[in-house]
């Protein structure tokens, strides 16, 4: 039967066949049209009869290549910078010739000196993207790459000489009071901020008057990594620190034009570095960035310090899976040397119990 549409959920699919001049020419059809609305799937099924029609009478088209994927994808500033250097490496290729293992091999090329963490970032994840965008659009071959394992990683770290995924050294309520010692109210009101709320850099130095609720002790972060924009709750007295800063208007680095009024000053999230190391040498403390005194330090205090079930703890600092901050943010701090020494400790032991003499036998 020709092509229906019927709904499951709240998306429409399609079933049957696709006919021409009353002859089937391609199907059957059981498949998921992606849309919510009648109109949408009716939209799809026309799209879906043209290109299988056309396909049939004139045969298949030549293959898309990687350039053309290109066209069709919606790349942001950043992507499309990293898509530069793999367009020039792979764009001639057509998207089915290409595996995840060509993608992976793009790495050593590419960046040579870079770890396997910064290939699939900057390069696979990118690459892929284009691939599967155009999957979507037009039908083409869809990729799925099989990530760098640990031993590929244990490799290009001893090629290049140095480490990756070293750990980070959380912040600890003392190294926050030394860094605030040292700071001046901005810097000090940002990092307790961080440290209390789990925001990211990004999210802090954004920051506008307008995001602040004071009369309900509400801030207002913006989207970022997946997550909507929202709005969460502070101590009375982080808000009281936050409204005590007289908002300043940061110049933008590119244009020299001066932006927006913002919280804490800063036009970028690398803008605080330097001003930071300038306070942890002052303060005699080691150096940290914001993501482990901020991010870091505020799930290793709830979870390790503070014995907070790592469930609430996930959903305070935003994270929608309790188990990715238990593996890479929960930092433990027992050392190691102790609990080697716990093998070594004579445990106190309770006094023999004194058993009693079996009465004898009466042949004794």
């Amino acid at each position: 039967m020709p092509l229906q549409i019927y709904k499951r959920g709240h998306v429409y699919w399609a079933k049957g066949w696709i006919e021409y001049n009353g002859r089937p020419i391609a199907g059957p059809y059981r498949r998921s049209t992606k849309a919510s609305t009648e109109e949408g799937a009716r939209d799809w099924i026309n799209h879906e009869t043209e290109r299988q029609i056309r396909r049939y009478v004139v045969g298949d088209e030549p293959s898309k290549t990687f350039s053309d994927a290109i066209m069709l994808y919606n790349a942001s500033p950043k992507a499309a910078k990293q898509l530069i250097p793999i367009v020039e490496a792979i764009g001639d290729l057509s998207l089915g010739a290409i595996s995840g293992a060509l993608l992976k091999s793009l790495g050593p090329k590419l960046k040579p000196k870079a770890s396997t963490d910064t290939w699939w970032r900057e390069i696979v994840t990118p690459a892929s993207a284009v691939i599967n965008n155009a999957h979507e659009l037009e039908g083409t071959p869809l990729i799925r790459v099989k990530p760098y394992d640990k031993f590929e990683r244990i490799a290009q770290d001893k090629r290049r000489g140095k480490l990756s995924r070293v750990e980070r050294t959380p912040a600890d309520k003392e190294w926050i009071e030394a860094f605030c010692r040292a700071a001046d109210p901005y810097n000090a009101t940002l990092v307790r901020f961080m440290f209390e709320t789990a925001a990211r850099i990004d999210q802090a130095v954004s920051l506008e008057p307008d995001d602040l609720r004071p009369h309900e002790n509400k801030v207002r972060v913006k989207a970022q990594k997946g997550h909507p924009e929202c709005w969460i709750t502070v101590s009375p007295q982080m808000m009281d620190e936050l409204l005590a800063l007289p908002p300043k208007r940061p110049k933008n680095r590119k244009t020299g034009k001066l932006m927006k009024a913002r919280v804490f000053g800063y036009g970028s999230s690398t803008g605080y570095n330097t001003r930071w190391k300038t306070i942890c040498q002052r303060a005699g403390i080691p150096y940290l960035s914001a993501h482990p005194a901020g991010r870091h330090g505020f799930f290793t205090e709830l979870v390790v310090r503070q014995g907070v079930d790592p469930v609430t703890a996930a959903k305070a600092g935003g994270w929608s899976d309790p188990n990715l901050p238990m593996r890479i943010y929960a930092h433990a701090e027992t050392d190691e040397a102790d609990i080697r020494a716990r093998f070594r400790t004579n445990h106190v032991q309770d006094d023999a119990v004194q058993i009693p003499n079996s009465k004898k036998s009466q042949k004794e």
